[in-house]
């Protein structure tokens, strides 16, 4: 079964369905109707939530199915979380943004900052 595109293929536009038909009964349903929320997740994301959902939301589960680290699990299910529209809690650990946390990994790349500093910011927020 196809699912239904969320932008138009030819402006890249926002798809609003109008007409919803049922071939048993005969009947047409007219109006304007929403996609929800997860219309806005790949393929490949409403995968990872299916397995998600299957695991009980156990992320235990999820590494031993996927063989993905907790790190990658976390981040993924992050992004699903920002697809949808919401905005992810600040990491329990760390106090920080996701925004925040790729900043200092991108700081201490390029060198702007050192490993120990990268460690402090990511790690224990007390001093």
């Amino acid at each position: 079964m196809q699912t239904l595109p969320t932008q138009c293929p030819i402006c890249n536009g926002e798809i609003t369905v109008t007409k919803i038909y049922c071939r048993d009964c005969d009947t047409t349903l007219e109006g304007r109707f929403t996609f929800g929320a997860f219309a806005q997740l790949t393929p490949k994301q409403l995968e990872f939530v299916e397995t998600f959902i299957r695991c009980e939301g156990k992320i235990t589960r999820m590494e031993a199915e996927l063989k993905l680290s907790y790190p990658t699990i976390r981040n993924r299910l992050r992004a699903i979380i920002k697809a949808m529209g919401y905005e992810p809690e600040l990491d329990e650990e760390t106090g920080l943004t996701e925004k925040e946390r790729r900043q200092v990994l991108e700081d201490l790349d390029a060198g702007v900052i050192s490993y120990e500093d990268a460690i402090q910011l990511l790690g224990d927020q007390e001093e």
